[in-house]
């Protein structure tokens, strides 16, 4: 069984990359599953309907959020109506959409994936460890493999989140930074991990926006116009493959520069 993972979508660059490319990357890692994060695939922020349409079209079987799930207004409209898109599991409740989703792959393989926000410098919603607690109390018995997306700023409480759910959690899959990082691995409990799968979408910029423009921000510390930056493009993401026990047996960084 091999999984897919492709990190944040940054704007419309992003989406392009995916519509050029998903496909011919699924089948060159032969995925089975693909989740996609497109939190930021509209715009720099959120995900307006006709973007998730784009995502889906492009080849994501599923796309989780983050922080930026509720920046387009839209989404309060189709997120209940589509089965295939995740929030973080650990807003306040009442709460629009879900935070983790079953999935059957193949017919027999049952994967659940699961959207959690961290808290350190982010939005202060529940424990992100004790949610995952609750969540998994649902999943142990109900999945063959099991998929976290874990959506933080901190990389300490990303890898003390991916120690704390080895062993239960397949793998934890680092998002929000938009860099990736070089430590994938796999954990003694039998967790795949990596502290952050990297950014799809603009290469020649400050996390995706106009270098021009965040250095503008920086030396006058006023309020500036995001723009997305041009020149070369990314993709970042990592693949994943399982034994025949449904454990993983790898993760390889995917890391690919466009014109």
């Amino acid at each position: 069984m091999n999984i897919l993972f492709i990190g944040d979508v940054m704007g419309r660059a992003g989406r392009g990359l995916l519509k050029g490319y998903l496909k011919d990357l699924k089948q060159e890692y032969q995925s089975d599953f693909t989740i996609v994060n497109g939190e930021n695939a509209s715009g720099y922020t959120g995900l307006s309907r006709s973007s998730y349409d784009e995502l889906i079209s492009a080849g994501a079987d599923m796309i989780t959020m983050g922080n930026h799930v509720w920046a387009k207004k839209e989404i309060f409209t189709y997120i209940e109506q589509v089965d295939n898109l995740l929030r973080p599991a650990n807003y306040f409740a009442p709460c629009p959409g879900r935070g983790w989703q079953v999935v059957r792959v193949n017919k027999t393989v049952r994967i659940g994936v699961v959207n959690l926000s961290g808290t350190v410098g982010m939005d202060n919603l529940e424990n992100p460890f004790l949610t995952f607690d609750k969540i998994y109390e649902n999943l142990e018995n109900a999945c063959d493999i099991i998929i976290v997306d874990f959506h933080a700023e901190a990389t300490s409480e990303k890898i003390a989140f991916s120690y704390y759910a080895s062993g239960r959690a397949s793998a934890v899959l680092g998002t929000h930074t938009h860099v990736q990082t070089a430590d994938e691995r796999i954990l003694a409990g039998g967790t795949a991990a990596i502290t952050d799968v990297g950014m799809t979408g603009p290469y020649e910029g400050v996390i995706g926006i106009d270098k021009d423009i965040i250095i503008k921000s920086f030396k006058t510390k006023r309020p500036v116009k995001f723009e997305l930056a041009g020149g070369r493009r990314q993709i970042n993401g990592v693949s994943m493959t399982f034994d025949n026990n449904f454990k993983p047996s790898k993760i390889e960084r995917i890391y690919r520069l466009y014109d």
